[in-house]
């Protein structure tokens, strides 16, 4: 696993060369054309425009008509890839159709062997732009657009066709979310839980269905999901152009970013080709039209194979599908907190000089190398951005990027000092006794779903031989997968955490730490007194972990142990502020409890609405807590909420500018991020969200609820507008009262 702990700064300063090999010492950007031609390539061509480190090559593995615009894949245990398809995604700059369901999973085979897809079936039709796709034994989990239930799906005679569906998770509240802000993924991590990409839930898989657990906050992450070996995870947040968010802890134990966790020049993208389309326009690009930060970063995964470069594990790939790059960072430890370096120097890790090359998401393969989701799609932007008058529906216009669509491919990056691994995994016909041995592959792809396949047969028979790994064998991945795989089957014993609490690696025993969660639960004096002997572990991932795990706990002995960790390891930054998060969280919940008490029942109900909606969208640029986003080198995306006098102020400007959205300079300062007109969004929708922003105990406002009435009556001589985002100067109209406001196509 490549993280490393960085002690000085020698270290750093050399830490990318070090992490390259000799070819890739000498890559150099090679920039093609400022004015690239928008007119579709084949694949063969397309290949040609991509731009890899020396010693790397792209090979296809599916594409047109076979697969059509694809977002998301993921294979079962014998080795079938499922392709999730928007097939109605931006058809034309108006989105017209785009919620016909007319959508698909495609299950791809390679008969052959060759490593060429060569068998395809509809495995699922006429859905609404399927998000997700998660097959689990011989069941596949899948979400939508718009709808908030979790779907099984099982092909039983054997025919490539789902012929059996099933709600596993209902939940019949409509996503009423722009499609880019809702769940854009659904990832089975180490810890034997299902993360979703946003919100506050986790589910885990029992006995053919899904068992759901709150989190302390909303996660905000959009496309993609990604985990390193140890079960980490890594988010991204594509609309405020944030490249990694949410890599410090697990969710479970709060939101915690840092605005140092990836070093600036992360952030900086090198394409070969004008990026014109960028939804910023000119003040997003250089003077050669590229693209210079990340405005949609998505899809992100760490390399966890075994047929590409050793330097490549545990490093972490994003795609920006504007820039038509893919970013590759050093992923590095420092005293237990992340940070993201750039492995290379004013260059991208991936750079196509193919207008249409849209790569939106990532994954390690079964064959242990690299793959990469080519949408191929002439728009990338969704219909709220792209309204004739705006810059992009011009674009769009003018280069007739909306001629390009109904294809998609699929890539492999090879390297010329490997061969991919053409063993065909059959997983799903082989007994958990045979499943045993995969937990120790070098490849990440196979521990995983050999963990996963034994879980959902919950096969109690391999208890002995799990324990055995756990004493016997020499691969520390081993050991872990083996002790989450007992923890799954509900069959983890206090001797065996004992065990690996003692183990010689680091990462086993914060594993060990993790685990015994549930024993901490149950308040067991005997395990709580056993972590007390990893106070002064030498690891601080061994120690944080500890204290991640113990603080929530009401045992005496429990609190004891934090605080001993917190007044030892005081200077520990991860430690500190994560702790202090902690604090600050339940104060903060305290306080909005006694402020809600305050309001009417109705009013209550309304703000409570709105803070779970504010936080499952709007905090993606405003910030969770209203002060605006702070991460990495990225300029804050949006303005701070927090005493904001157009949030407390007259009502009617505030609603006009969810309905209207609004760029340009606020308060003489410009930012990134142009906010899309919000007028699909129902009144409740608008009305609870407002509330909830003036009348939050969090931002510190306390103004009047704004009602579903007054957002529908403002709607009502609102509606004539112009769309796109309005200026603050033209929603100064919005304070000479409704019945001037109703007078608006006059006076314009």
């Amino acid at each position: 696993m490549h993280i490393r702990v960085v002690a000085v700064l020698v270290c750093i300063l050399l830490f990318s060369c070090e992490n390259r090999s000799t070819d890739e010492s000498s890559y150099q950007r090679k920039f093609i054309t400022t004015n690239p031609d928008p007119a579709p390539l084949s694949p063969e061509e397309s290949i040609k425009k991509i731009q890899l480190p020396p010693g790397y090559r792209v090979e296809l593995v599916a594409s047109e008509p076979m697969v059509q615009e694809p977002v998301a894949l993921a294979w079962d245990g014998n080795g079938r890839m499922y392709v999730v398809q928007m097939n109605t995604y931006m058809k034309d700059a108006n989105a017209t159709e785009e919620y016909e369901p007319t959508s698909r999973i495609m299950r791809l085979e390679d008969s052959d062997n060759d490593g060429l897809m060569d068998k395809v079936s509809v495995f699922i039709d006429s859905l609404v732009l399927p998000r997700t796709v998660l097959p689990v034994g011989d069941e596949v989990l899948v979400t939508v657009t718009n709808a908030q239930h979790v779907w099984s799906y099982k092909d039983t005679d054997g025919d490539g066709k789902a012929d059996q569906k099933k709600i596993i998770y209902e939940n019949n509240t409509i996503d009423s979310r722009n499609l880019e802000h809702q769940n854009g993924a659904f990832y089975w991590n180490l810890d034997n839980w299902i993360y979703p990409s946003r919100d506050n839930l986790r589910y885990k898989f029992k006995n053919g269905t899904l068992l759901v657990d709150t989190l302390v906050d909303n996660m905000i992450g959009q496309w993609g999901l990604t985990s390193d070996n140890y079960g980490k995870l890594f988010y991204s947040e594509a609309g405020p152009g944030l490249p990694a968010v949410q890599i410090q802890q697990m969710p479970a134990y709060g939101a915690l970013n840092f605005k140092d966790q990836y070093a600036e020049d992360f952030t900086i993208l090198w394409p070969v080709i004008g990026n014109v389309d960028a939804q910023g326009g000119p003040r997003a690009l250089r003077e050669d039209s590229t693209l210079v930060r990340f405005t949609s970063g998505t899809g992100q995964s760490i390399f966890r194979g075994d047929r590409l470069p050793a330097n490549m594990i545990g490093d972490y790939f994003i795609p920006e599908p504007v820039g038509r790059v893919i970013k590759r960072g050093n992923v590095i430890n420092q005293n237990g907190k992340i940070r993201i370096e750039s492995a290379y120097k004013e260059v991208d890790w991936l750079a196509s000089a193919d207008m249409n090359f849209r790569p939106v998401n990532t994954y390690t393969g079964p064959d242990g190398c690299f793959y990469i989701v080519d949408m191929y799609h002439g728009i990338i932007q969704e219909g709220e951005w792209t309204p004739p008058e705006s810059y992009l529906g011009k674009k769009i216009v003018e280069l007739g990027l909306d001629k390009n669509k109904n294809m998609g491919r699929i890539y492999r990056i090879v390297h010329k000092d490997f061969k991919p691994d053409r063993t065909k995994p059959n997983m799903l016909n082989q007994p958990a006794s045979e499943l045993i041995q995969y937990l120790s592959h070098p490849n990440g792809w196979w521990r995983d779903m050999a963990q996963q396949t034994i879980i959902v047969r919950n096969d109690k028979s391999v208890v002995p031989q799990l324990k055995e790994i756990i004493n016997q064998s020499t691969s520390h991945l081993a050991r872990i997968h083996a002790l989450w795989t007992l923890e799954g089957l509900d069959a983890l014993d206090k001797e065996t955490l004992f065990n690996v609490l003692a183990d010689t690696n680091a990462h086993v025993r914060k594993t060990a730490v993790w685990a015994s969660e549930l024993f901490i639960q149950q308040q067991d004096a005997d395990v709580i007194s056993r972590l007390g002997n990893l106070t002064t572990d030498s690891s601080a991932d061994v120690r944080i972990q500890l204290m991640l795990s113990l603080r929530s706990s009401n045992n005496v002995k429990a609190q004891q142990i934090t605080t001993q960790l917190l007044t030892s390891d005081s200077t520990n930054e991860l430690m500190r502020f994560s702790y202090k998060m902690f604090e600050d969280a339940k104060v903060r919940a305290e306080t909005e409890l006694a402020r809600l008490k305050n309001l009417s029942p109705a009013d209550r109900a309304l703000v409570s609405k709105g803070a779970v909606r504010y936080k499952q969208l709007c905090a993606n640029c405003h910030g969770a807590d209203g002060k605006g986003i702070l991460i990495g080198s990225n300029p804050m995306p949006a303005p701070p909420l927090i005493g904001s006098a157009r949030v407390t102020g007259d009502k009617i400007a505030l609603i006009q500018l969810m309905l209207m959205g609004l760029q340009g300079p606020v308060d003489g300062k410009e930012y990134p991020n142009t906010m899309p007109p919000m007028n699909s969004s129902s009144d409740d929708y608008l009305a609870s969200v407002l509330s909830y922003i003036r009348n939050s105990s969090d931002f510190g406002n306390k103004s009047s609820v704004i009602t579903e009435e007054e957002v529908k009556e403002v709607r009502s001589f609102t509606k004539h507008m112009p769309p796109g985002g309005t200026t603050l100067r033209s929603l100064e109209i919005g304070k000479l009262g409704r019945a001037e406001n109703k007078n608006w196509d006059k006076k314009k």
